[in-house]
């Protein structure tokens, strides 16, 4: 458990809800909600890297951990390096989950889910995905698919992750969720490639990990955690907590 750092990325600022991880849910900011979320996981000491010190002070007024830093990174990536680096500088940590912000229903099994892959000492990053049930959704271009193969042991190797529908033919389609557990080795070598081609034209950063050689391994989960993005997307939650 020592082993696992539990990062929570957190920008102040949002396009579509200003101010978006102080937004109340049920008499909390929502920041805290997927804090308490990663203390539920119970596999590791979890951190809040926000850009801003209302996020932290709302963290640390829970009893959580927060650290402060720069506000121009430009992927959750680059910031939970730098989170990394600032709270485990000896690098007692080998494991980085990587959990949005912005999931404060996620159920604990989908973040301890992500962990899973790395059981296999070849696998350099872990993700969740879970079966597309609806039909209006295998078409969306913002349900991120990922296009595996089966490993035998309840896990996927990652091939390749698009916002097209894909694969064709018959049978499932899988909608990647953003939680990756990194080893620290290759959250460092990530950070340090430039970003790739089909990164670019797809605009999906993991697809850099893949293009640099990198496995990904994923597990299913049962359903997609709720993420939070709009006025509407919290009214919702603010439901869903009760």
């Amino acid at each position: 458990m020592n082993s696992i750092l539990v990062i929570i990325p957190s920008r102040l600022e949002a396009t579509r809800l200003p101010r978006k991880p102080l937004a109340d849910i049920g008499g909390k900011p929502m920041i805290v909600r997927v804090y308490e979320q990663a203390l539920n996981a119970d596999v590791g000491r979890p951190v809040v890297a926000c850009d801003h010190q209302d996020i932290a002070e709302a963290i640390k007024d829970h009893g959580g951990e927060a650290v402060l830093t720069r506000s121009d990174h430009e992927s959750g990536s680059d910031r939970i390096h730098e989170a990394a680096n600032l709270v485990d500088p000896g690098g007692k940590h080998d494991t980085i989950l990587n959990l949005q912000g912005d999931v404060p229903l996620i159920e604990p099994a989908a973040v301890r889910a992500a962990l899973k892959p790395l059981n296999d000492p070849s696998v350099d990053i872990g993700t969740i995905m879970t079966e597309i049930r609806d039909e209006r959704f295998r078409t969306d271009p913002s349900f991120v698919k990922a296009v595996t193969t089966p490993n035998g042991d309840g896990t996927h190797r990652a091939l390749y992750f698009t916002r097209a529908t894909a694969p064709t033919g018959d049978g499932p389609l899988f909608q990647h969720i953003g939680v990756y557990a990194y080893r620290r080795s290759a959250l460092e070598k990530f950070v340090s490639l430039t970003p790739s081609p089909l990164e670019q034209r797809e605009k999906l950063e993991q697809l850099r990990a893949l293009e640099a050689g990198m496995r990904i391994d994923v597990s299913v989960i049962a359903s997609a955690p709720m993420d939070v993005n709009t006025p509407k997307d919290l009214e919702r939650a603010r439901a869903a907590i009760g």
